[in-house]
């Protein structure tokens, strides 16, 4: 069975889509398969991944609203695969909204598709809606991508509180796996101690290394690559290839095999 990973910041603009496309690729690289998830109308990790949103066969909001199968949206890109989003998600949540056991829909549709993988990683919307709740329902862990700023770090708290309330209310075995530091410039005194605080305020480890400011992750997204393909020797690869190493082993899923 599948670790499902929740990547999930209520800020936008803290390196969400970037993790999950860099992480993935970097998980796929180590010998596992993985399937990437778009929760968010937005559709950045489709369009990242060199998918055209505006010109699918098929979504994810296919499958929620029961016109597809899972099975039958998942798309190969790079080295993983993904399951599409489009602008028609954000008519899920008002679709989702009159269901009955509607935060579960993500859960139910990943159960039929997860034995084939290794990791489903989840990019959530920059929201805490219906979405949200549905990608950390269906997780097993949450990774926090932070920006070490200031206000990034305000927002932590706040997700935390709802991951307190998925616990309780529709995933009790949810836990956060950690924060990665991104957009990271270690030359300067403040972002360090945002890392810190936010490991002695929430009791959150910070994963290491952290990820670079870098202007190779705004460049990837135009070829459709992840900074993987775009540019492997820079740093942001290296890190993101480090942390897939230190996730595989901190997942349940590789400690039991």
């Amino acid at each position: 069975m599948s670790t499902v990973l929740a990547i999930t910041n209520q800020k936008g603009g803290v390196g969400k889509t970037t993790t999950t496309h860099s992480l993935g690729e970097a998980l796929a690289r180590t010998g596992s398969q993985v399937l990437l998830v778009d929760l968010d109308p937005q559709a950045c990790l489709t369009y990242a991944v060199g998918l055209d949103p505006e010109n699918l066969e098929a979504s994810l909001h296919d499958v929620f609203i029961g016109r597809r199968a899972t099975t039958e949206v998942i798309l190969s890109t790079g080295h993983c695969s993904i399951v599409p989003a489009s602008i028609d998600l954000a008519g899920s949540e008002i679709a989702l909204a009159t269901k009955v056991g509607r935060e579960h829909a993500l859960a139910r549709a990943l159960a039929p598709v997860r034995a084939a993988f290794d990791f489903v990683l989840v990019d959530c919307p920059p929201s805490l809606g219906i979405l949200t709740i549905n990608g950390l329902t269906a997780a097993d862990a949450v990774v926090i991508p932070l920006q070490c700023e200031t206000l990034s770090h305000r927002g932590v708290g706040q997700l935390l509180e709802t991951i307190a309330d998925v616990r309780a209310y529709t995933q009790p075995d949810l836990t956060v796996l950690g924060a990665v530091a991104t957009m990271f410039d270690g030359r300067s005194r403040h972002p360090r101690d945002i890392a810190a605080d936010v490991t002695t305020r929430y009791g959150i480890p910070v994963l290491e290394p952290a990820v670079p400011r870098s202007i190779r992750f705004a460049e990837a997204p135009a070829s459709g690559l992840s900074i993987l393909d775009h540019a492997p020797s820079s740093s942001g690869a290296a890190a993101y290839r480090e942390l897939a190493v230190l996730i595989r082993a901190m997942t349940p899923a590789w400690r039991n095999a």
